[in-house]
């Protein structure tokens, strides 16, 4: 730690973790240290087209990291709190005044008998760059199966179709659970155009995986030479072996400042951090509010101000069809979907309008920090809940809020989650 600066480390540099790093460099007496294990990032929201061949799904840290920002690819492994550093992989330590944890998500444990061995998780770049030689050793007429039908599995498995592959998509319940009906149902008549067997309803659950085939609830068994796995999000659990307060997933506890409740120094953003243990929608439409919100959750302390509360707002999600068509599901500030959404061609435009814009305002942010708050604030329904959850009778219900739209390109809404 330097004299007469105050040195914040992040942990994780996907999408809270560089809008936080960005943000922090507001101030000259801050310096701002962003520890990532890959030295590039990571466009999560595309990791199906890297799956289907379409897109590297990944972007360069000089052109989203702000230039201030000091880049240190390594992997921490432990959080001393009380000695305030962190330990690396590589055997040294780096020291902190504040610390952002955002370490994002990762695949769950599919506690699936034979899915940990035979199936094919894409919730990381890693991951996700394993299954093409996979795909590619694998005849264009092998029979895919993709486990999951949230937006992941939607996505990737429209984008295998499109190719020519023969997929089947194992829903386990509803397809697209988030979707209003109609939404729904543009999706399954786009699914079936591109000849993809979707199986939903109580019976489709996956309760065994072997090398070459699924077996399903209702007794039903067939034949998969590649299983993909997009159900279910996991988090690191660096926060609960560094001794700290987590959720039942993993997630760092915070209050609605983003503060940890064990230490005022440390703060969370992004996938692993639960506010008030009432945890955000996993994803980058969250992730891009929550870093900013952390980092200024710091700077306010530093500069002897009190913190504002944690506000995050929704407009939607956005789903990609393969390469020509998609789906922007539009929904209420308090993420519930509404009748209203864009399907077809213009859906696609506007989901890689979505992708486009996530990276640009993450290059924005680096550039002007601190310029922008343009998130579509939501804080009555989380009051509400904070009140539920504590047992209070609140004094007055209110309304879901009127449906917002996106208005620059910040909406990004295309959620991994399954």
């Amino acid at each position: 730690m330097t004299e007469n600066t105050t040195d914040v480390v992040v942990i994780g540099g996907g999408y809270a973790g560089v809008m936080a790093a960005n943000r922090l460099t507001q101030r000259d007496d801050v310096t701002v240290t962003l520890i990532n294990p890959r030295p590039t990032f990571v466009e999560r929201i595309r990791l199906h087209q890297l799956v289907g061949g379409s897109h590297a799904a990944v972007a360069e840290y000089g052109h989203v990291l702000g230039g201030a920002v000091r880049l240190v690819v390594d992997t921490v492994t432990r959080i001393d709190a009380a000695e305030r550093s962190v330990t690396l992989a590589s055997g040294g330590t780096v020291g902190y005044d504040y610390l952002v944890y955002a370490v994002g998500s990762g695949t769950a444990d599919p506690q699936v008998p034979g899915a940990a061995e035979f199936a094919h998780p894409i919730a990381t770049f890693e991951e996700a760059q394993r299954l093409r030689p996979v795909l590619d050793a694998a005849s264009v007429s092998a029979a895919v199966t993709v486990v999951g039908a949230g937006p992941a599995g939607i996505e990737t498995a429209a984008e295998l179709a499109e190719a020519g592959r023969a997929v089947t998509l194992v829903c386990g319940g509803v397809l697209g659970p988030y979707l209003h009906p109609r939404g729904h149902r543009t999706v399954a008549r786009r699914l079936a155009r591109l000849g993809v067997t979707v199986l939903e309803g109580p019976g489709t659950k996956v309760t065994a995986v072997t090398r070459d085939a699924v077996r399903l609830g209702d007794g039903r068994e067939f034949s998969s030479e590649v299983t993909i796995w997009t159900t279910g999000f996991g988090v690191p659990d660096l926060a609960a072996r560094s001794g700290l307060s987590t959720d039942a997933l993993g997630r760092l506890l915070t209050d609605e400042t983003l503060t940890s409740v064990d230490d005022v120094r440390i703060l969370a953003a992004g996938d692993s951090a639960a506010p008030s243990g009432l945890p955000y929608r996993m994803g980058c439409q969250s992730a891009v509010q929550l870093g900013p919100q952390a980092a200024e959750t710091v700077l306010s302390r530093i500069a002897g101000k009190r913190p504002a509360p944690v506000s995050v707002g929704f407009a939607g999600q956005c789903i990609s069809l393969g390469r020509r068509a998609g789906v922007f599901q539009f929904a209420h500030r308090d993420d519930t979907a509404i009748r209203f959404y864009v399907g077809g061609r213009p859906g696609a435009r506007l989901k890689e309008w979505v992708c486009w814009g996530t990276v640009w305002q993450l290059a924005y942010e680096a550039r002007k920090p601190g310029v922008r708050t343009w998130w579509a604030k939501e804080p009555k329904r989380r009051q509400l809940l904070r009140a539920t959850r504590r047992g209070e009778a609140p004094a007055t219900a209110t309304a879901p809020t009127a449906p917002t739209a996106p208005t620059a390109p910040t909406a990004a809404t295309a959620e991994r989650a399954a």
